[in-house]
């Protein structure tokens, strides 16, 4: 394996060149693919959701055509189609530096013909050890933060939501071993088959459910399950729901136009990727009593919300619009749009 040159000065995120070492199916719907490379001791292991970039090889080419350096992004996007190496974001599932290990959790999407949709899926399904890939991951040499991390409650005490169908369970699994004993809250989760849940290793305090998708629509589950959980602000959960105001409704409408807008700006790895919704909050949130409903002491609710776009954005109306969360307590990622399938 050829390992290119990278900067001298370190940058928040590098190229690691990578082979896979280890392949294994976890479920009908993923797989985790172990990653090596000589200098993955280099790679920062921050937890929680940490995107990277999977850059794969092109049928005949491989990784050849892929540019490198500071501006090898720009360099790519100038590329034919042809030349042009696939780049799909994912969560690192978990960091062994001193095994110069990386372990990465697949969705093997639909099925065409030809097997799974997509150059991802289909690079997954077809994995064996020895397969060349590159990572753009965060440098543990750079000093200053790396972004890429969307889970930011405004308090450690905040009751949590984390609610996302298949695309979302390796960031959530994350997320969730890295929570404090005392965390409370609600893991909601729609994955397309009943043998795709396993065992998370949740907190006491943190309620975690599961709903198998089959022949159903997409995120008709998982929007089900956010209706009648008993959320902040909810009637389950105050014995009263309440009617959002003209205020709150209006701020919704015109958060749903300036996150469509702002889709891909806080990625932090010097990437995009297209037309996604796509907001995390920066800040704790500003007492506003037409608004929140819920007052101090109380601590505000937080969100973490991804997975289908459209999916995502009905879950944040239900809990802005609806059970009065304060908008900038919900981070919501859309990581892809239903009908946007690379088959």
């Amino acid at each position: 394996m050829t390992v290119r040159a990278e900067s001298a000065v370190a940058q928040p995120f590098r190229m690691f060149w990578v082979r896979v070492s280890r392949v294994r199916r976890l479920s009908p719907s993923f797989v985790r693919l172990t990653f090596t490379g000589p200098d993955l001791g280099a790679m920062a292991d921050n937890g929680y959701d940490q995107r990277i970039k999977l850059i794969l090889p092109l049928p005949g080419r491989g990784l050849d055509p892929l540019p490198s350096g500071d501006d090898w992004y720009a360099t790519w996007r100038r590329l034919p189609d042809a030349l042009r190496n696939p780049v799909r974001t994912y969560t690192i599932r978990r960091v062994r530096p001193l095994d110069r290990e990386v372990d990465v959790d697949m969705v093997l999407h639909g099925v065409d013909g030809n097997g799974p949709c997509g150059p991802a899926a289909r690079f997954a399904s077809k994995a064996r050890p020895g397969d060349e890939a590159v990572l753009l991951g965060p440098d543990a040499g750079y000093r200053g933060r790396h972004g890429g991390l969307e889970f930011r409650p405004n308090s450690s005490s905040s009751p949590l939501l984390l609610a996302g169908d298949e695309t979302a369970v390796p960031a959530v699994a994350n997320i969730v071993r890295a929570l404090p004993p005392d965390a409370v809250g609600h893991v909601l989760l729609e994955v397309p088959h009943p043998d795709d849940r396993f065992d998370l290793a949740a907190p006491a305090g943190v309620h975690v459910s599961w709903a198998a998708r089959g022949r159903a629509t997409h995120g008709s589950h998982l929007l089900t399950m956010v209706h009648t959980t008993a959320l902040p602000g909810s009637e389950n959960a105050s014995g009263a729901a309440a009617a959002p105001t003209a205020r709150a409704a209006a701020r919704s409408a015109q958060f749903d136009s300036q996150a469509d807008e702002a889709a891909g700006a806080e990625r932090g790895d010097g990437t995009e990727d297209g037309d996604v919704l796509w907001d995390v909050p920066v800040g704790p949130p500003r007492s506003d009593p037409s608004h929140d409903r819920y007052s101090e002491p109380d601590v505000p609710p937080y969100a973490w919300v991804a997975g289908e776009a459209s999916t995502v954005r009905a879950i944040r109306r239900h809990l802005v619009n609806d059970l009065g969360w304060d908008r900038r307590t919900v981070a919501f990622m859309g990581y892809w749009r239903l009908g946007r399938a690379e088959c």
